[in-house]
């Protein structure tokens, strides 16, 4: 028997899931929660067998949120559950310890093999994502181009990562707002970036973050 666990903050998604799995007795749905706080109060009651997490909860992004349970339970299999494609968002999700990615709109096979995959100790990402993952490296990108950044600037993007301002990264590093400037239109420059969005991702998928 392999319970589980399901995070979602539609009440639509989880009565899917309820629906797929209703009638498979050896999958019983051991709770359900809407966000991050609802679901630590649950695992501190009991951890299911295998965990299905949103990436966007109303409370805490579901990445931090991933990590974050593994801290206190380094053995839960997680199963991220999302609408995002995007390998960003895949790599960001695996690097916090998920076992499994998959798409809402699953076909029940496809999320019972999720399940299978990663209660076994297995990784497992959904077909669509596995074929996304194949185009970035076909294609040749700029990711493959080695960039080097100081150590200043490597501080500046962790923390343009985590949505600082640059009053707030002032604030942090002790700088003026013009030298914060100066190193983010420098990052913007060698990773060929035009914007704080396109440069968080674009690091992410050179493994700058």
């Amino acid at each position: 028997m392999i319970t589980i666990g399901i995070v979602d903050d539609h009440s639509l998604i989880i009565s899917g899931l309820a629906h797929m799995l209703g009638d498979l007795p050896d999958y019983p749905i051991l709770f359900t929660a809407n966000n991050g706080k609802q679901l630590m109060l649950e695992l501190e009651r009991q951890q299911p067998s295998v965990l299905l997490l949103d990436i966007e909860l109303p409370d805490i992004n579901g990445i931090e949120l991933c990590s974050d349970v593994l801290k206190k339970y380094p053995e839960l299999p997680i199963v991220a559950l999302t609408n995002h494609d995007e390998v960003v968002y895949v790599k960001k999700m695996m690097r916090s310890g998920a076992k499994g990615y998959l798409l809402k709109g699953t076909d029940k096979q496809n999320l019972l093999n999720a399940i299978n995959a990663v209660y076994a100790g297995e990784q497992f990402l959904d077909r669509q994502v596995e074929q996304a993952i194949l185009q970035q490296t076909l294609s040749g990108r700029r990711t493959s181009v080695v960039v080097k950044l100081t150590k200043r600037e490597n501080e500046i993007l962790a923390l343009i990562a985590n949505e600082y301002s640059n009053q707030e990264i002032a604030d942090k590093l002790f700088l003026s707002v013009r030298t914060v400037e100066s190193h983010r239109h420098s990052l913007n420059q060698k990773l060929n970036i035009k914007n704080s969005a396109g440069l968080v991702k674009e690091a992410y998928l050179r493994g700058l973050i």
